[in-house]
């Protein structure tokens, strides 16, 4: 059995991690985790129980305090089973709170099992604000109302945002238009 590895793909929202991030798991065949397709109808389930917009995330405390960890944990703990099974895994996830903690990975590592030997490559996507922006109007999510309608502040939050994380391998991505994702050879990030 090979070593198993962990690609954590992460950017904004609208950054284009999801394709990239399904590109390298169909070439590698490996589990494919993008965390808003496991935990979106919860969470939107959650936040109108609690009295919410379904789509009312980011400037949300409820979300950022109560939902948020819950999702990143069932993230990485699902990747840890596959990783115990001997599969590669890539995870599709902002992980925009947890950037500047170095010990994060280690941490997860830890918690959810996973195994000693698993590489961590991390693909770092960062987007010129204009795009980004011009991607969130046009996919037109609910979940983007709030970045759009306080944009400076999301871009000072969560635009510039570098990876901190010790313990894993980190490319770093910079796009400035949407040709880049046409033009992108993803073979060269599996190394």
């Amino acid at each position: 059995m090979s070593t198993p590895t962990v690609y954590i793909i992460i950017g904004t929202a609208g950054s284009g991690k999801s394709l990239r991030a399904r590109r390298i798991a169909h070439h590698l065949h490996a589990a494919y985790l993008d965390k808003d397709a496991m935990s979106s109808r919860f969470v939107e389930a959650g936040l109108v129980a609690a009295g919410y917009e379904a789509g009312d995330r980011e400037s949300n405390d409820y979300y950022t305090t109560t939902l948020l960890p819950l999702e990143y944990d069932s993230l990485l703990d699902v990747a840890g089973q596959n990783l115990r099974l001997g599969n590669s895994v890539v995870l599709d996830a902002p992980f925009s709170p947890f950037l500047a903690d170095p010990e994060f990975v280690a941490s997860a590592r830890r918690r959810f099992g996973w195994p000693a030997e698993a590489r961590i490559k991390v693909i770092q996507i960062h987007v010129a604000p204009e795009l980004l922006k011009a991607r969130l109007r046009a996919r037109g999510l609910a979940r983007d109302a709030a970045k759009l309608a306080d944009w400076d502040s999301y871009w000072a939050q969560h635009g510039n945002v570098t990876c901190a994380w010790r313990g894993v391998e980190l490319r770093q991505i910079h796009k400035d238009t949407d040709e880049d994702d046409e033009l992108t050879d993803d073979s060269n990030l599996l190394i």
